[in-house]
């Protein structure tokens, strides 16, 4: 404890992190890095597989319906108004003949750390060659090698690829893309089964520890990882990615940390409400005292890419956008494509906000373009947050989840089944079988409900109805004074001071509470639940909550002495001593 009190904190990451990797995955990108890096890679959660021609669609994505109903429509018709009366921007019929409003635009090249989406788009090249037979004693490519001739029989089609290579692959090619997570659930259905989501997932991650992190398998035991889990995983979720750590990519150590909490940690707060906008997922939780409250979350199926989807959605109801055929739905690499436009020209102000902006199409049969384009209500998508109507989720639905039981969250003591486990069955067995030595996954029911946690609520709600829950005026007043925002949505410009204003809006009158307050995030809000993760995971000397990939593999979640995983939600003395140091 007195060395945690003297210790420079670099110094201490610098002598326990390097064998430390923390793994932070969403549902559209993984965190990975080394303990001791100061941000991690930031890598696409996805992979794309060679198929045999006529085989499989492009994309294995389930339930997607690309058309909004009437209902829906009109719904977003009056979210979209309600939005423009309070942004004051022009509706249709007045931009024509009212021009008396302040018209602002944008930089061509947006902000200078987002301008990649101006750079052009180019397919990813899937062949490969099938020997050195064009490579030159000298290890240089010979005269008669020419990348991307498919016609030539000595190139193959490479086996799979992931992150963003995956999403740059054209339709016309041979390969399947798959997301094993999405809405923060594995993206299970009949079409894309549990097994294929873990092998997927251990694709990925192993992809990454050899290709960035240079950790080959042969050396994986003397490494630990830290995952640093979202709330919205279920408890048999975060039982197969320890799984995939520890049996499948085999670390000698694992543990498991909160989101939520790493983020607070992360920012040096012991009790905060944490607002974490994903790609797919918003979810609220508080802290108090290093100790996440699990009755206080709350988790809308709605994000990023959503912001995304209705930005293009805004330029065709303007008239805005090329005559070009963009579907981030079915074509990934325009998802890739709004999402930078998103982030360099999106936010939120008054007045009519355009800009000029490059659009890149990459259509079937044609070679990518790019095209100019002066972009409208730019300051609309990211209300959207605030009135959700205006994403219309169900063109992106959550995955089904009959076969979780809704009340088993990540936080709740819910490891009480008790599986036998047969001295003959394998290691991917040990979660307990029905007596035909067919493991319990594979008898699920699918059915496609929506999950009951989801809640279909603004953001200012949500925050209000999360703080309120605790019950307590002295907490509630620290929480409100206390939100963190995180996710890479928080570097909207704008964003803070209308969820200030939103929120206290939102609070009851008979309420006595008169101040909120946002709290500016001590580093890059995309990494900082990452970042807290890495610091927790360094100063726990005790190591109580780490689980080891012998005890994991023969005895499952009976680990050690009836520890169980919701132990490593709580601040470890040394953790606590160090934040307020």
């Amino acid at each position: 404890m007195d060395y945690l009190k003297s210790v420079v904190p670099s110094q201490l990451i610098a002598e326990r992190g390097s064998n430390l990797v923390v793994i932070n995955p969403g549902s559209a990108n993984v965190r990975i890095g080394f303990a001791h890096q100061n941000v991690p890679y930031n890598i696409p959660h996805c992979i794309s597989r060679y198929v045999k021609s006529g085989q499989q669609r492009h994309v294995q994505d389930q339930m997607l319906n690309t058309q909004a109903t009437p209902a829906q429509n009109m719904e977003r018709e009056k979210a979209y108004d309600m939005i423009a009366s309070f942004l004051k921007v022009p509706f249709l019929d007045e931009e024509a003949t009212n021009n008396s409003l302040p018209r602002k635009v944008g930089r061509v090249d947006g902000f200078a750390h987002h301008s990649r989406h101006d750079s052009p788009i180019t397919w990813t090249n899937v062949l490969e060659q099938k020997s050195n037979s064009h490579t030159s004693k000298d290890g240089e490519p010979s005269e008669s090698f020419v990348p991307g001739d498919s016609d030539s029989e000595e190139y193959k089609f490479k086996e799979f690829f992931c992150g963003e290579e995956a999403l740059g692959i054209s339709p016309s090619e041979p390969y399947c893309l798959s997301h094993p997570i999405r809405r923060g659930h594995f993206n299970i259905s009949r079409d894309y089964p549990l097994q294929q989501v873990i092998t997927d997932l251990c694709v990925i991650w192993n992809w990454i520890l050899v290709d960035k992190l240079h950790i080959l398998p042969v050396d994986r035991s003397l490494y630990s990882a830290v995952l640093v889990l979202p709330e919205s995983f279920d408890n048999r979720e975060i039982k197969e990615m320890l799984s995939i750590v520890l049996r499948d990519l085999g670390f000698g150590t694992a543990v498991v940390h909160q989101e939520g909490l790493a983020t607070a940690f992360g920012n040096g707060l012991s009790t905060a409400c944490v607002v974490n906008i994903g790609a797919q997922v918003t979810s609220v939780i508080c802290i108090e005292d290093g100790v996440a409250l699990p009755s206080t979350i709350i988790t809308m199926p709605y994000g990023g890419e959503d912001i995304s989807r209705c930005l293009l959605w805004v330029q065709r109801r303007h008239h805005a956008w090329p005559s070009i055929n963009t579907d981030p739905v079915t074509k990934p690499i325009d998802m890739l494509m709004l999402n930078k436009i998103k982030e360099s020209y999106c936010q939120i102000r008054e007045g009519e906000f355009d800009a000029v902006a490059i659009v890149h199409s990459c259509e079937e049969g044609k070679p990518p373009g790019s095209h100019k384009a002066r972009l409208a209500a730019l300051n609309v998508p990211p209300m959207g947050l605030f009135h959700p109507t205006l994403f219309v989720p169900e063109e992106y639905p959550p995955p089904p989840r009959s076969w979780f039981h809704d009340h088993e969250d990540m936080l709740e003591d819910t490891w009480h089944m008790d599986f036998a486990r047969r001295p003959d069955m394998s290691d991917g067995f040990y979660l307990g079988t029905n007596g035909t030595g067919v493991s319990m996954w594979d008898t699920y029911q699918v059915y496609p409900t929506r999950l009951k946690k989801y809640e279909m609520v603004g953001l200012a709600e949500a925050i209000t109805t999360s703080i309120l829950s605790t019950g307590r005026i002295d907490l509630q007043r620290k929480l409100f004074c206390s939100i963190q925002i995180i996710g890479g949505v928080a570097l909207t410009p704008g964003l803070v001071p209308v969820v200030e204003e939103r929120v206290l809006q939102a609070i009851p009158s008979n309420e006595a509470i008169d101040t909120v307050e946002v709290l500016q995030s001590r580093s890059d809000p995309s990494f900082v639940s990452w970042k807290g993760g890495t610091i927790l995971a360094i100063l726990d000397i005790s190591r109580d909550a780490w689980i080891h990939r012998e005890d994991w593999i023969q005895n499952g979640i009976h680990i050690g002495s009836a520890r169980k995983l919701r132990d490593s939600y709580y601040l470890q003395a040394q953790a606590m001593c160090y934040i307020n140091s």
